[in-house]
């Protein structure tokens, strides 16, 4: 099968391999197994990576970078938006099976061409928030309507996270995973009377609200709570919070550890008891489900699928994005030992249902019909 992926992720050539986004690279590495591939995406890319190794050979159809941000990158995208179209078009010619990943410039130009080829077999992953209600950029409603419309889109399953009503029959819920069957151990029942560890994993962002996390453990110390706070992850907000760790003598209390290999992640998982994860926008957060993987209960914003995940409340807890609301919430834990115990063997049960081993299962299952 000559497999197609058409991406905003940009795919990068170093000695003499490619590599891509970590958690991207290692999804594609499935959806691409035994296929001959091509990639159709931007190959280059100024700002860092975590990168991780595509592992099979790959078929270049190079598109270049391009925004409609700004009148300067809207001149620029009148001259390059018809080249990168063409270059789709030739890619959509090739392939037998077309696989769109959106939301996304890219995927906005790829939802528009794949209806010129409305018999050949094709999949979209729509990995941002799905949600009818939320408050989406115009593109990517664009782009959502698109791939809903099975007038203009012909002969894709369309998946997306959570369940929603009122959806054509060509939407599909999914999901996404991180570890295999054969990862699955039996963590020790964890205990919160004495030091409680808490835990933050993604970008260092104004998107990610890490700062929250910070206060939030740095309230509990006020209060005479006994908090250590690990945080994974780089970004722009990094100046800013080491700031904060410093002017408030936090040093010991409030760890930033970067970015770091995916199993010094896991280990911290299994070694915490919460994880604050106040995100403004998401599609399905795995650092969710991989937190509840490792016994460690998730207090997280109101976004996308994410009261699905929880289990309304059941398997953790959806917060405001206050200090106040995750404070109520982690108080209401380390009160009631009973109740987190209960939450956390929830969520277990829940989150290891979705192992690698599935999600194989699953895609060969859209990708050979």
């Amino acid at each position: 099968m000559k497999f197609l992926i058409i991406s905003n992720a940009p795919t990068l050539l170093k000695d003499g391999k490619y590599y891509g986004y970590g958690p991207y690279a290692r999804e594609m590495n499935i959806w691409a197994k035994n296929k001959e591939v091509a990639i159709c995406s931007p190959y280059e890319y100024r700002e860092k990576l975590l990168l991780d190794e595509f592992n099979f050979d790959i078929k270049a159809f190079k598109l270049y970078p391009f925004s409609i941000n700004g009148y300067k990158n809207l001149f620029k995208s009148l001259i390059i938006v018809p080249v990168n179209m063409f270059v789709i078009f030739k890619a959509m010619l090739w392939a037998n099976h077309i696989h769109l990943r959106c939301p996304g410039n890219v995927g906005l130009l790829g939802g528009l061409i794949q209806i010129l080829f409305p018999s050949k077999s094709k999949t979209a992953k729509y990995a941002g928030n799905w949600d009818p209600e939320s408050k989406q950029p115009v593109s990517y409603n664009i782009q959502k309507w698109i791939l809903s419309n099975t007038f203009l889109t012909k002969n894709m399953k369309v998946l997306v996270y959570g369940e929603w009503p009122n959806q054509t029959k060509n939407i599909l819920p999914f999901f996404t995973a991180t570890y295999a069957q054969n990862e699955i151990i039996n963590i020790p029942r964890k205990q919160i009377a004495s030091q409680t560890r808490l835990i933050f994993v993604g970008a260092l962002t104004k998107g990610k609200q890490p700062m929250l996390s910070i206060k939030v453990a740095h309230h509990l110390l006020k209060k005479g709570y006994d908090v250590r706070l690990d945080i994974y992850g780089e970004g722009n907000m990094r100046y800013e919070m080491e700031n904060y760790i410093a002017s408030h003598q936090l040093d010991d209390k409030v760890i930033l550890h970067g970015n770091v290999d995916k199993e010094l992640v896991k280990k911290a998982f299994q070694v915490s008891h919460f994880l604050i994860f106040i995100s403004k926008s998401e599609g399905w957060p795995k650092v969710v489900a991989e937190a509840m993987f490792w016994n460690c209960l998730p207090i997280t914003s109101k976004v996308s699928c994410v009261p699905y995940m929880l289990g309304d409340n059941t398997r953790g807890k959806v917060v405001a994005s206050s200090v106040e609301s995750v404070l109520e919430a982690l108080e209401g834990y380390l009160s009631n030992h009973q109740l987190y115990v209960s939450h956390i063997k929830n969520a277990e049960v829940w989150s290891r249902a979705y192992t690698l081993e599935k999600f194989e299962l699953e895609i060969e299952k859209l990708v050979y019909v």
